[in-house]
């Protein structure tokens, strides 16, 4: 597991798999952290990482997203968790994305998110994945400015 500073994102990477993963304390309660998390259609408004999201973030649906990283491509994801307001998880066959929200001891809320990809085909085509590091520095910021505001 990477070590994270605060907001500034780290990558594992292995053989097999890449684990990418930031934190930041964002003065604001859970639930507003994690009313951000769950809105799928105000993500762009907020969020400069992500293009599109379609469909509703809730247990066991399904969604579409389209992110800057590689805007060409729509990744079709699972919601595979769903405890509000503490613990998101989406993904695919290949990857999943985890958001945990913790409240800390003054009422605010630590915010992690970290992405595991991998599987027994992953050398083959690791070498085609940019780095998430920038990307999910940007989200965990713009997450923070949001939840911060709101």
């Amino acid at each position: 597991m990477p070590e994270i500073s605060d907001g500034i994102a780290a990558t594992t990477s292995k053989t097999f798999s890449r684990e990418t993963r930031v934190a930041t304390t964002i003065d604001a309660s859970p639930s507003t952290v994690w009313g951000l998390l769950t809105d799928a259609k105000n993500y762009p408004k907020w969020n400069s990482t992500v293009v599109s999201i379609d469909g509703d973030i809730a247990p066991g649906s399904k969604i579409t997203l389209v992110s800057t990283l590689d805007p060409s491509r729509t990744f079709k994801l699972k919601v595979k968790e769903f405890q509000a307001p503490t613990k998101l998880a989406w993904g695919d066959a290949l990857g999943t994305r985890t958001y945990t929200i913790t409240e800390t001891n003054d009422g605010r809320s630590r915010f992690e998110m970290a992405e595991k990809i991998g599987g027994p085909v992953f050398p083959l085509f690791a070498s085609k994945i940019p780095s998430f590091d920038d990307s999910f520095t940007q989200f965990a910021a713009d997450l923070k400015a949001a939840a911060e505001k709101a």
